[in-house]
């Protein structure tokens, strides 16, 4: 398939095929508000529908989800405008797609809130809900009877999820920035409580009820009590008032608080989930999504495990604007193919496309990993060197002094301190593109900790380090871009070698396995890093930063919503990393063969 050359201050979006969806109707828009639907169980629903001012039958996708449906209403769309993600009035709840363009283009879009959300009757959701308003959908004299979903994140994640229960009118799938396959890591990330959730939900429209905090049932409140007690937990007032208004405020927020565990055997049943999907999927996410896991994980564990006609596509370092507007192209033209049975082109098209930062454009591969890839080290060394070259036993000894850096709870600092390990200036192009894990070999003086870890490109940069004045250290002043983190509290640092690979270290995260450190004790963490792509040019560097503690980029609840931020230690802690022929700490890097002349990998 041939693709659009892309400018680099369109780096956000996403590729467009050649195949051009056509306007199909050009007249008005006719808009139902409010239409009642009808469950199995006799909840009812109440769907907005958007379609041509047709008699002709359509195909038509739905939007399943739980944030407030009138936002995606055209009155309100106008109003806001097309918002980047940089604006202040960025919402990132706004993800249903575009209805103009879709019924422009000969669709009928439907959008329905969960039942116990909105102007819905109350109950918690069913896992059937998608699959009767499909149906219903079908029946209609607008319809043709070939129907498909779209939307964004939790409008994704529901795709899957009605995806798995195989409605025979569902002929194919669009999930993008959906959540992760397993679901324990959309909220925690290497066991670190994530508070993006905290901030997403503020615009919630989910029915409830808040009473008098009562007594909970089982081992909950013995975990409650656990969680009233957590130190950390009650630097951070806002959350201190989840955990002790017990579920009448923020009730997932507080389940993830006091039970902050993976459920049993969350692997297998993750793929089971995955094997009941019969129908094509394209999905993906952008690199974006590194600061909070949940949507860059999350397409890559979904396109691993499916085994349907699919397609995945990873974009830039910002978020789709909002309300959700782009990509609709690629989403049409995938869907004129599955839907219509028109040649778009789309099935030809390479099965990963990705944007690759540094050379502003795209790469192509078969799979994902890619397979030409090349798995290599960079070992950590003294001086905060990162190098290519292992540790060699007689030019440094395995007692030799480990780096080490001390950081103070949130209570009295807002610095993070910080190892910051680099190479030299590269003397080529590199390509780095793929998931990305760190063996680190360290001790702490507490119990715990949280390994926080950021890959940066750093320079260019022309300096030489000699003994002459002003030529000691490398110049702090260098440009410098995050590409991606990694996170790991050290408590929970047990690996699930069944299912772990060199490159993504799979943590099990159970009531059993999660365990203390010793203090001062050398322990070994395997850290895995959010997949990135990059092009560290000629004369850049290849910059690890390894931290304990993250901040709000504000000074208070939240700054910008989808950049995520932990719950940290509350403790004096002293952080000895070790690199030696013991301790062979080093950065796993997935390098790709690129050729600079054709712009691809």
């Amino acid at each position: 398939m041939i693709y659009e050359k892309f400018l680099t201050q369109n780096q956000h979006r996403l590729p467009e095929t050649a195949y051009k969806v056509p306007v199909r109707y050009t007249g008005e828009m006719i808009k139902e508000k409010n239409v009642e639907v009808v469950m199995r169980d006799g909840v009812r629903l109440y769907v907005d529908i958007y379609r041509p001012d047709t008699k002709e039958p359509l195909p038509a996708l739905l939007s399943f989800g739980p944030h407030n449906k009138d936002f995606m209403d055209p009155v309100l769309t106008e109003r806001s405008g097309a918002q980047p993600a940089w604006s202040s009035v960025w919402s990132g709840n706004a993800e249903t797609g575009d209805n103009l363009y879709l019924t422009s283009r000969g669709y009928v879009h439907v959008i329905s809130n969960f039942r116990g959300s909105g102007g819905n009757d109350d109950g918690k959701p069913s896992p059937f809900d998608g699959y009767d308003l499909i149906e219903w959908m079908a029946e209609q004299p607008w319809c043709d009877g070939n129907i498909g979903m779209i939307g964004l994140s939790a409008y994704a994640q529901f795709q899957w999820n009605v995806a798995i229960t195989n409605p025979p009118h569902l002929k194919a799938i669009a999930p993008l920035d959906a959540g992760n396959l397993y679901e324990f890591a959309d909220y925690h990330t290497g066991g670190m409580l994530c508070l993006m959730r905290t901030c997403v939900r503020q615009a919630s429209i989910a029915h409830h009820t808040q009473g008098k905090p009562g007594k909970l049932p089982g081992e909950m409140e013995s975990y409650w009590e656990k969680a009233m007690a957590n130190k950390d937990y009650q630097m951070y007032p806002y959350i201190y008032n989840i955990i002790s208004q017990k579920g009448q405020i923020n009730p997932g927020m507080f389940q993830e608080l006091i039970y902050p565990f993976a459920p049993e055997n969350e692997i297998e049943k993750g793929k089971e989930k995955a094997s009941k999907i019969k129908i094509p999927a394209l999905t993906g996410s952008g690199w974006h999504a590194h600061s909070y896991v949940g949507h860059l994980a999350g397409c890559q564990s979904w396109y691993k495990n499916i085994d349907v006609p699919k397609k995945m596509i990873i974009g830039g370092l910002a978020h789709f604007e909002r309300p959700f507007h782009e990509l609709h192209n690629e989403i049409l033209s995938w869907y004129d193919y599955w839907l219509r049975g028109i040649n778009t082109g789309i099935m030809e098209a390479p099965n990963v496309r990705y944007w690759i930062h540094g050379a502003n454009c795209w790469g192509e591969a078969d799979n994902w990993p890619i397979p030409e890839t090349q798995w290599t080290k960079l070992y950590l060394q003294s001086w905060e060197r990162l190098t290519p070259e292992a540790h060699d036993h007689y030019s440094e000894r395995e007692d030799a002094q480990p780096d080490l850096f001390a950081q103070m709870p949130p209570t009295k600092t807002r610095k993070e301190q910080k190892l910051r390990y680099m190479t030299e200036p590269l003397p080529e192009d590199v390509l780095v593109a793929g998931p990305i894990s760190l063996t680190l070999y360290a001790s702490i003086d507490q119990e715990d900790t949280n390994w926080i870890v950021s890959l940066k490109d750093v320079g260019p940069d022309g300096s030489v380090q000699t003994a002459r004045k002003g030529e000691e250290f490398v110049p702090e002043d260098l440009p410098e871009r995050e590409l991606t983190r990694g996170w790991l509290k050290a408590s929970y640092r047990a690996v699930d070698e069944k299912h772990s690979t060199p490159y993504r270290p799979i943590h099990i995260c159970t009531p059993e396995t999660v365990k203390p450190v010793k203090p001062c004790e050398i322990v070994e963490y395997k850290i895995e890093i959010q997949a990135a792509a990059n092009l560290f040019e000629k004369g850049h560097r290849i910059c690890l930063d390894i931290m304990s503690m993250d901040f709000p980029t504000g000074t208070g609840l939240f700054d910008v919503e989808y950049i995520a931020y932990h719950v940290c230690s509350s403790k004096n802690t002293v952080h000895k990393i070790y690199h030696d022929e013991k301790h062979p700490s080093h950065l796993l890097l997935p390098l790709v063969p690129y050729k600079k002349e054709e712009g691809k990998s």
